[in-house]
């Protein structure tokens, strides 16, 4: 049986630089890009210049072409929220994008596929996280 995945920003961008096989981490599974990480990748677009900006664009609509986004949800709002007051009453914060794509997975019953092995994504309650080696 496929695992349900999201695939963390880090691993898109790492994609496009080609530092990661998309197929290979993805194998047989059912991956989603949250919201979140499409307007992650568009900001890096629209940061962008010249051919690499037009190689930014192609990528990220060829993903957007073949991978489902999952939208932000009044699930992923209230499992958002939650994980932020968790956060903030155990003293370790966290980015807001992170947080998002980590609520995003834990509504949605998908494990959070990332190269961030620093995050302590696992230290989410109710968050599966695999992390993956670039490469």
């Amino acid at each position: 049986m496929a695992d349900r995945l999201i695939l963390d920003t880090g691993i898109l961008i790492a994609a496009e630089r080609g530092t990661t096989d998309l197929a290979t981490v993805i194998g047989n599974d059912d991956p989603v890009i949250a919201g979140i990480s499409v307007a992650e990748l568009l900001v890096g677009i629209d940061r962008s210049t010249g051919p690499k900006r037009d190689f930014r664009a192609l990528h990220t609509e060829a993903l957007l072409a073949v991978i489902p986004v999952e939208a932000y949800s009044i699930e992923v709002a209230r499992m958002h929220a939650f994980l932020q007051g968790h956060v903030r009453k155990t003293g370790s914060p966290r980015g807001t994008f992170d947080l998002i794509i980590a609520a995003t997975a834990v509504a949605s019953s998908r494990t959070l596929v990332t190269l961030d092995s620093n995050a302590n994504f696992g230290a989410l309650p109710g968050l599966k996280v695999r992390v993956v080696m670039a490469g």
